[in-house]
Protein backbone atom coordinates (compact mmCIF):
# COMPACT_ATOMS: atom_id res chain seq x y z
CA UNK A 1 0.00 0.00 0.00
CA UNK A 2 2.42 2.33 0.69
CA UNK A 3 4.23 2.16 -2.83
CA UNK A 4 0.74 2.25 -4.32
CA UNK A 5 0.11 5.77 -2.56
CA UNK A 6 3.80 6.74 -3.03
CA UNK A 7 3.52 6.51 -6.85
CA UNK A 8 0.18 8.04 -6.70
CA UNK A 9 1.56 11.05 -5.17
CA UNK A 10 4.87 11.01 -7.33
CA UNK A 11 2.96 11.07 -10.34
CA UNK A 12 0.11 13.59 -9.45
CA UNK A 13 2.99 15.45 -7.93
CA UNK A 14 5.22 15.37 -11.08
CA UNK A 15 2.09 16.32 -13.21
CA UNK A 16 0.97 19.35 -11.62
CA UNK A 17 4.73 20.64 -11.79
CA UNK A 18 5.23 20.01 -15.17
CA UNK A 19 1.35 20.41 -16.52
CA UNK A 20 -0.23 22.34 -13.75
CA UNK A 21 -2.80 23.81 -16.08
CA UNK A 22 -3.66 20.69 -17.98
CA UNK A 23 -3.89 18.76 -15.40
CA UNK A 24 -6.57 21.14 -13.64
CA UNK A 25 -7.95 21.57 -17.05
CA UNK A 26 -8.32 17.86 -17.49
CA UNK A 27 -9.85 17.37 -13.40
CA UNK A 28 -11.93 20.18 -13.76
CA UNK A 29 -10.65 21.98 -11.18
CA UNK A 30 -10.58 26.51 -11.14
CA UNK A 31 -7.54 27.25 -13.33
CA UNK A 32 -5.35 30.13 -12.37
CA UNK A 33 -2.48 32.22 -14.50
CA UNK A 34 0.33 31.57 -13.74
CA UNK A 35 -0.43 27.91 -12.29
CA UNK A 36 1.23 28.92 -8.91
CA UNK A 37 -0.92 27.55 -6.36
CA UNK A 38 -1.37 24.00 -8.71
CA UNK A 39 2.60 23.83 -9.33
CA UNK A 40 2.93 23.92 -5.37
CA UNK A 41 0.66 21.62 -4.37
CA UNK A 42 2.64 19.44 -7.05
CA UNK A 43 5.66 20.12 -5.16
CA UNK A 44 4.15 18.82 -1.97
CA UNK A 45 2.72 15.56 -3.35
CA UNK A 46 5.90 14.89 -5.04
CA UNK A 47 7.54 15.26 -1.47
CA UNK A 48 5.11 13.27 0.23
CA UNK A 49 5.75 10.56 -2.61
CA UNK A 50 9.84 10.49 -2.04
CA UNK A 51 8.77 10.30 1.65
CA UNK A 52 6.88 7.33 1.51
CA UNK A 53 9.39 5.60 -0.75
CA UNK A 54 11.48 6.36 1.93
CA UNK A 55 9.51 5.14 4.46
CA UNK A 56 8.99 1.43 2.05
CA UNK A 57 12.81 1.54 1.86
CA UNK A 58 13.56 1.70 5.43
CA UNK A 59 11.06 -1.37 5.52
CA UNK A 60 10.14 -0.36 9.88
CA UNK A 61 7.34 -2.99 9.34
CA UNK A 62 4.81 -0.82 11.82
CA UNK A 63 3.18 2.39 11.20
CA UNK A 64 5.79 4.40 12.23
CA UNK A 65 4.91 7.57 10.15
CA UNK A 66 7.14 9.46 7.87
CA UNK A 67 8.81 11.30 11.18
CA UNK A 68 10.72 14.50 10.66
CA UNK A 69 12.91 13.03 7.86
CA UNK A 70 9.38 12.92 5.41
CA UNK A 71 8.40 16.62 6.68
CA UNK A 72 12.20 17.26 5.70
CA UNK A 73 12.14 15.81 2.32
CA UNK A 74 8.60 17.66 1.47
CA UNK A 75 10.06 20.95 3.06
CA UNK A 76 12.86 20.79 0.80
CA UNK A 77 11.00 20.19 -2.57
CA UNK A 78 8.32 22.55 -1.86
CA UNK A 79 11.12 25.14 -1.27
CA UNK A 80 12.69 24.14 -4.29
CA UNK A 81 9.78 24.77 -6.71
CA UNK A 82 8.88 28.17 -5.12
CA UNK A 83 12.25 29.31 -5.55
CA UNK A 84 11.70 28.21 -9.37
CA UNK A 85 8.59 30.29 -9.16
CA UNK A 86 10.71 33.14 -7.94
CA UNK A 87 13.58 33.32 -10.18
CA UNK A 88 11.23 32.69 -13.39
CA UNK A 89 9.75 36.20 -13.26
CA UNK A 90 6.20 34.95 -13.71
CA UNK A 91 4.66 35.94 -10.21
CA UNK A 92 3.31 39.43 -10.83
CA UNK A 93 3.71 40.23 -6.80
CA UNK A 94 4.82 43.47 -5.17
CA UNK A 95 7.87 43.67 -3.33
CA UNK A 96 6.91 42.46 0.23
CA UNK A 97 5.61 38.65 -1.46
CA UNK A 98 8.35 38.43 -3.07
CA UNK A 99 10.44 39.18 0.21
CA UNK A 100 8.10 36.91 2.13
CA UNK A 101 8.14 34.52 -0.21
CA UNK A 102 12.18 34.43 -0.97
CA UNK A 103 12.21 34.11 3.59
CA UNK A 104 10.33 31.02 2.82
CA UNK A 105 12.51 29.26 0.21
CA UNK A 106 15.39 30.38 3.03
CA UNK A 107 13.63 28.99 5.82
CA UNK A 108 12.17 25.49 3.74
CA UNK A 109 15.04 24.86 1.64
CA UNK A 110 18.49 25.69 4.09
CA UNK A 111 16.95 24.64 7.11
CA UNK A 112 16.20 21.57 5.32
CA UNK A 113 18.93 20.89 2.97
CA UNK A 114 21.01 21.42 6.33
CA UNK A 115 18.89 19.23 8.47
CA UNK A 116 19.23 16.24 5.21
CA UNK A 117 23.02 16.50 5.40
CA UNK A 118 23.79 16.58 8.71
CA UNK A 119 21.85 13.46 8.94
CA UNK A 120 23.39 11.63 6.35
CA UNK A 121 26.95 12.65 7.12
CA UNK A 122 26.06 11.19 10.87
CA UNK A 123 24.50 8.06 9.41
CA UNK A 124 27.47 7.38 7.37
CA UNK A 125 29.79 8.54 9.39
Amino acid sequence: MLILDAAINLILGCLLVIFPLKVFQFLGLPIEAPPFYASILGAVLVGIGIALLTEHLRGSGGMVGLGLGGAKVINLYGGLVLATWLVSGKLSIPLRGHLVLWGLVVILVAISGLELFVHLRKRDG
